[in-house]
């Protein structure tokens, strides 16, 4: 146990009690309040920071359009994407007559938030765009804050403070403007940022809180999303490109599936060796570092008494090498552990991906 300022912490990196808290659907156990005071610009009371009630109310909002045959009928969306960025690459090869060293991150991160546009703002998807860009501003605003932790400085107008409450102030004027746009409009679109309006019309809130609500989720989605796809993604490219049979083996699969034809939901389901490397990219290198969960009431787990309050992590990047889980290479990149679907590569899954009732979000650590 540790406190960061007066954040109290309770370290947990045993399988079972992570299983635990991962499947925990008890009250008395939420998201950390810190996340809210001190990130409060960035994801306000949407479904990553609220508990009971209004937690409930924004996943039953959302829940059902990110199930699996919603996602599979965003594809094409995907691919719409995935052109863009495949031919400003294939420009710059070009250019530079036929070898190109391209850095990829920031590629990558413009293609996330690309489809994350195209899927929450529908037709709106070029001022989806620029929310996206000025929320990245304000992510990297906020992580520029000195004092993050000690109360009260969020509240002094500091120039950083300054700086993010304007941007707070661009993001939420966009996004008001494009559900404006929205309403006086007679297209039926059947979008994230629809689903949005229409639980937010059936809520009988007042305007203020009416607009609260939809720029928090729709932040949320953005924040969600972006960010953890596109670091994952890096990684699996890097972990292919440091592996390169394990890359001559995907690229074969990929193309005897495919047949030079465009992917489609089924075609990406038969890929086995594809999904072998992301899961095990994802136990290697994590998108994010820390789950957090606070008690909301004095609770019990597994015999442990973990009084009202106290905040509660489990630091991924260890669980998911721990070599009393995993065997002594735990290290090494190794897809076949999830060739059979073992109680070795599954005994922390819900740790990893949070395939639970409790864990439904990607979670923000602190700092």
């Amino acid at each position: 146990m540790f406190s960061l300022f007066n954040t109290q912490i309770l370290h947990v990196n045993e399988p079972e009690i992570v299983r635990e808290i991962a499947t925990c659907t008890s009250p008395d156990l939420g998201k950390s309040s810190y996340k809210q005071r001190e990130h409060g610009p960035l994801l306000g009371h949407g479904i990553l920071t609220s508990n009971g009630a209004v937690w409930t109310h924004n996943r039953k909002i959302l829940a059902p359009e990110l199930h699996m045959d919603k996602v599979k009928g965003m594809v094409g969306l995907i691919m719409k994407s995935i052109e863009t960025l495949l031919n400003s690459w294939k420009s710059m090869i070009e250019k530079e007559g036929g070898i190109a060293n391209i850095k990829i991150d920031e590629d990558v991160r413009s293609f996330s938030g690309d489809v994350i546009s195209r899927a929450c703002f529908g037709s709106n998807y070029i001022k989806g765009e620029e929310i996206f860009l000025r929320l990245r501003a304000l992510q990297e605003a906020m992580s520029k804050k000195i004092f993050l932790g000690i109360p009260g400085m969020r509240y002094i107008p500091t120039k950083h403070n300054r700086n993010a409450w304007a941007l707070e102030k661009d993001v939420r004027n966009l996004i008001l403007k494009v559900v404006s746009y929205r309403k006086e409009s007679s297209a039926n679109e059947k979008d994230l940022l629809q689903m949005v309006l229409e639980g937010a019309k059936n809520n009988k809130l007042s305007k203020e809180a009416t607009n609260n609500f939809i720029v928090d989720n729709c932040k949320n989605i953005y924040l969600a999303g972006y960010e953890t796809t596109a670091v994952s993604a890096v990684w699996c490219l890097m972990l292919l490109t440091a592996n390169p049979d394990w890359q001559d083996w995907v690229c074969d699969e990929v193309f005897e599936i495919c047949k030079e034809r465009t992917p489609y939901a089924d075609m990406i389901q038969k890929m086995k060796q594809m999904t072998m490397v992301i899961h095990e990219s994802l136990r290697l290198y994590p998108p994010v570092p820390v789950v957090s969960r606070e008690a909301l009431a004095d609770m019990e787990l597994r015999g442990i008494h973990v009084p009202k309050g106290m905040n509660i992590w489990s630091l991924l990047a260890t669980l998911h090498i721990d070599p009393e889980n995993w065997g002594q290479d735990g290290l090494k990149f190794n897809p076949e552990r999830f060739e059979h679907r073992s109680l070795q590569a599954t005994i922390l899954v819900h740790a990893i991906w949070g395939w639970s009732k409790g864990v439904s979000w990607p979670e923000f650590s602190h700092g």
